[in-house]
């Protein structure tokens, strides 16, 4: 699920880091930072401050894959590694639209554009925790969307800032916040069709009838 590009050019750069000072949380401390820092940003708007914003962006999200590669190959995985980069995603990814709604209020919106922020963000948040449950519950590993050819879903990420920059942000936040409601409700009934699957026999267990 991690054979991709993004993080085969992470896992590329911070294999020298294996064995040093450097540990994953490091890196996820980093990526908070350049995140909100992004974020902050582009809620102020501007030309300078959103180029800035989207050149940040890329960075903190590039990040995200080189975390989670340097305690992989650098066997230093952990509960509390894993929970702190996930809520760094969720904060980050759902804060993303919420900035790009104040970054539109004073754009052809107007007032509804921050709402349409909220809207976004709380529906990123939803979206988040059901796909954390559900791929809890499966207990496989498995991810509820697992891409191909190279690229997950969440490597849209990375095109975010050109959405910035070519000025198609309140088009852009107006799809995100249905198109990520559609998907949180996707997931949610996948969830409840999981739920509702007898479960699996124990290995070994004999589950047939006895001869009458």
């Amino acid at each position: 699920m991690n054979n991709t590009w993004s993080h085969a050019a992470a896992r590329t750069l911070v294999r020298p880091l294996v064995g040093t000072w450097v540990k994953p949380n490091h890196i996820t401390s980093l990526r908070l930072a350049t995140g909100v820092l992004a974020c902050l940003l582009l809620a102020r708007g501007g030309g300078t401050a959103e180029l800035w914003s989207g050149l940040l962006w890329l960075l903190s999200a590039f990040l995200d894959r080189a975390d989670g590669e340097l305690a992989r190959i650098g066997n230093m995985q952990s509960r509390r590694g894993h929970l702190y980069d996930y809520y760094t995603d969720v904060s980050l990814n759902s804060g993303f639209f919420l900035a790009a709604g104040f970054n539109l209020r004073h754009g052809w919106l107007g007032h509804w554009a921050i709402p349409a922020g909220v809207a976004a963000c709380a529906a990123m948040i939803i979206c988040c925790f059901l796909a954390e449950t559900y791929e809890t519950s499966l207990g496989t590993g498995e991810r509820v969307f697992e891409g191909g050819w190279g690229f997950q879903p969440d490597d849209a990420l990375y095109l975010l800032p050109l959405f910035v920059w070519a000025h198609w942000l309140a088009p852009m936040l107006l799809t995100a916040a249905v198109v990520t409601t559609v998907i949180a409700l996707i997931i949610l009934s996948r969830y409840l069709l999981q739920m509702r699957r007898p479960a699996a026999p124990p290995a070994g267990s004999d589950v047939s009838s006895a001869g009458g």
